[in-house]
């Protein structure tokens, strides 16, 4: 299963900050509805992205 999960997002962390933030903005009510949908483990995105200084924000519904 994670081999077909890193088909569907990018493994870049700049490029995966552009993929997260533009499906919760078009598609997503949250991140974690974003996750389960993609089959994604919401801990991995969030350790790549906060590697780059990006954190979740639920308020916004995007990492900022």
């Amino acid at each position: 299963m994670q081999e077909r999960n890193q088909l569907r997002i990018p493994n870049d962390p700049m490029i995966l900050l552009s993929f997260i933030n533009m499906k919760l903005r078009d598609f997503y009510e949250s991140f974690e509805e974003l996750c389960l949908d993609l089959e994604v483990e919401p801990e991995d995105v969030r350790r790549k992205l906060n590697q780059i200084g990006y954190e979740y924000n639920e308020t916004l519904n995007k990492f900022v």
